[in-house]
């Protein structure tokens, strides 16, 4: 797959190779704060993708000394920064409002997103980290539940994305406090996947582990693993039926099957 370079609004670049496109938030002066520019660029990033021929793995990550310092504090003035009108119960998005997007589009595409997390990952940051599926992050990043501080609760996403992953009363402990906690901290407490010392580099090498999968099984078990936290035993034993039935015998199922086989590298189809 050719390179590809794409930039939104001057706050967020793509870069695709290989089928893995790396998504940087490009706001390094200001550690990548969410001003108004930065979540429209984010949005935008994320509904590229979302129909992007031939991506297989997103990775998500920040320029400079931080991945995002969470929300530019001379953008709370703004009352009209969270949509039309400012009205935050507005559903501007489907079933989010602009900020919640910014998070849950990365959870919402159908191919996998790993992000690199390291320096500061604060409030809004943190929950635009949560909407991947995997999180890789610095040792000594520095993260917290910012929003309490600041008179606010968090409100973009962060309960729908923290829930399963982190202990309820880790995260009340966390939110009421807003203490900041290491990246080491925050795997033990659910927050991340894994410690890395370069936490870009292991991304893109998970990035490229599974794109060299079947990317329709992929998506599969990525859309089972979005709709199945709020099904009831039924229903998940039926969508676990149901996309099964419609990967065997495809053409990449087939393929995976022949290639292993074969012993030799599978040439999977896009979809």
């Amino acid at each position: 797959m050719t390179n590809a370079i794409q930039n939104f609004h001057d706050r967020v670049t793509i870069t695709i190779a290989d089928h893995v496109a790396h998504v940087l938030l490009d706001r390094a002066d200001k550690m990548n704060a969410l001003d108004d520019a930065m979540f429209e660029a984010i949005i935008a990033a994320g509904h590229h993708l979302h129909n992007a021929k031939g991506v297989r793995c997103v990775v998500l990550s920040g320029a400079g000394r931080s991945f995002c310092a969470g929300l530019d504090l001379a953008s709370m003035a703004d009352t009209d920064r969270w949509g039309e009108g400012g009205n935050l119960v507005d559903r501007t998005h489907g079933k989010a409002n602009r900020p919640q997007q910014a998070a849950m589009v990365w959870r919402n595409l159908p191919m996998p997103v790993i992000a690199a997390v390291h320096g500061v990952c604060f409030g809004g940051g943190l929950q635009v980290a949560s909407g991947a599926d995997i999180r890789f992050i610095a040792p000594d990043a520095r993260l917290a539940i910012m929003e309490v501080k600041w008179g606010l609760v968090p409100d973009m996403a962060g309960y729908v994305l923290w829930r399963g992953n982190v202990r309820d009363d880790v995260l009340r402990e966390l939110t009421y406090t807003h203490r900041e906690f290491s990246g080491e901290e925050a795997v033990r407490l659910g927050f991340a996947t894994h410690v890395s010392t370069d936490p870009l580099a292991a991304a893109m090498a998970l990035a490229q582990t599974i794109a060299g999968n079947s990317p329709t099984a992929v998506r599969g078990a990525k859309m089972l693993s979005n709709r199945t936290p709020d099904m009831d035993v039924e229903d998940v034993l039926m969508a676990e039926s149901k996309a099964q039935h419609d990967l065997m015998y495809s053409r990449n199922q087939i393929e995976a099957v022949r290639a292993g086989m074969e012993k030799r590298a599978p040439e999977f189809v896009d979809p």
